[in-house]
């Protein structure tokens, strides 16, 4: 390593001087407040369910793993709209995913439902965190994808898959006949992770322009749904996310399919009325 006279002057005194002049600048860089408390605040809801679920207390582990979502769907936004953004950031928020939506939900399902199938339900608790911890790897080294989709079940609906079920039943599988269908609800979330089934980002949604006044009432009413039955409404909208790229796959399918048949129809129609060759 070529150190100049002054580097090492300060070697011989104990003191390690940077050998390139940006490099103290870079390290003593702060981080963003504003989006990092907000992975700060998803990475806690993630340990507190871990607290609450091995006090078996599901009915509060739960909604922290909602929160958790939420959370994580807003800081990346406000770091994108604040110009915040920051390798620190991306790779803070990756080790908060981690354990809010993958390690958490696995040991609170596992907890609540797996436990009595012994090795076979926490191998299945393990799977889930396997492929959560493998879809945000991925997820941070794509490039070049379509931005309105996401490739593979992102890691915080497959955490609220999870979550909603444990919050609608709270009072937890206790038979082993019973649990066995239980393995589905960890195992399809975990296959889903890492497929390439593409699932709807909603990143091109823009939420700053003008939108009918009826939109004002489906919210309305998503609210009235949430404050009466917050259970199953939460079941239906991360259910119905995790169904809803199986729906738009098959409804491709069927357009593809009538765009080929009416192709078909179209080139028969235009041969039968050439003039016959003489």
């Amino acid at each position: 390593m070529i150190f100049d006279a002054d580097e090492q002057n300060g070697e011989a005194r104990g003191i390690r001087r940077p050998r390139f002049p940006d490099q103290r600048r870079r390290l003593r860089r702060g981080v963003y407040l504003l989006p990092s408390s907000l992975t700060l605040g998803n990475m806690f809801c993630g340990y507190a369910c871990i607290v609450h679920a091995t006090r078996g207390d599901f009915d509060l582990a739960a909604p922290f793993l909602g929160i958790a979502v939420v959370l994580d769907a807003l800081d990346g936004r406000i770091a994108r709209l604040t110009k915040t953004s920051s390798a620190f950031g991306l790779e803070f928020d990756s080790l908060a995913d981690v354990i809010s939506f993958g390690i958490a939900p696995a040991i609170l399902t596992y907890l609540w439902g797996l436990s009595s199938l012994g090795r076979l339900g926490w191998a299945a608790s393990f799977l889930f965190v396997t492929g959560a911890a493998a879809r945000l790897a991925r997820f941070n080294i794509q490039s070049g994808t379509d931005r309105r989709y996401f490739v593979g079940l992102p890691a915080p609906a497959a955490a609220a898959v999870l979550a909603s079920t444990v919050y609608a039943y709270p009072d937890g599988l206790r038979l082993y006949h019973a649990a066995i269908p239980a393995l589905l609800l960890m195992l399809v979330p975990s296959f889903l992770m890492v497929s390439r089934f593409r699932f709807r980002s909603f990143k091109n949604l823009d939420l700053l322009a003008p939108r009918p006044y009826t939109v004002l009432i489906l919210l309305a009413a998503v609210l009235v749904a949430i404050s009466t039955h917050p259970r199953w409404l939460l079941v239906v909208l991360a259910y119905g996310y995790l169904l809803s790229a199986f729906v738009e796959l098959g409804i491709n399918r069927l357009r593809r399919r009538a765009a080929r048949a009416a192709a078909s129809v179209a080139a028969a129609q235009e041969s039968s009325s050439d003039p016959p060759a003489v």
